[in-house]
């Protein structure tokens, strides 16, 4: 569980934004994302091959 203590005097937009950017690097928000429909297992083989081929892709891009 995810707590942010609100400091003296901070306002609720800034601690509003700290509790999203916790949840975001915790992976919350992308864990919610991914189990909220329903992925069949022969199309997440082929979205790990494309997300596979873009990553060498890129360390290609940057071995140059």
């Amino acid at each position: 569980m995810i707590v942010v203590n609100i400091r003296r005097g901070e306002s609720i937009d800034r601690a509003l934004k700290r509790f999203k950017h916790k949840c975001q690097r915790a992976g919350v928000i992308k864990e919610y994302k991914k189990s909220s429909y329903y992925l069949k297992p022969s199309d997440k083989r082929k979205l790990a091959k494309k997300v596979a081929k873009r990553r060498q892709k890129k360390a290609q891009r940057n071995s140059r």
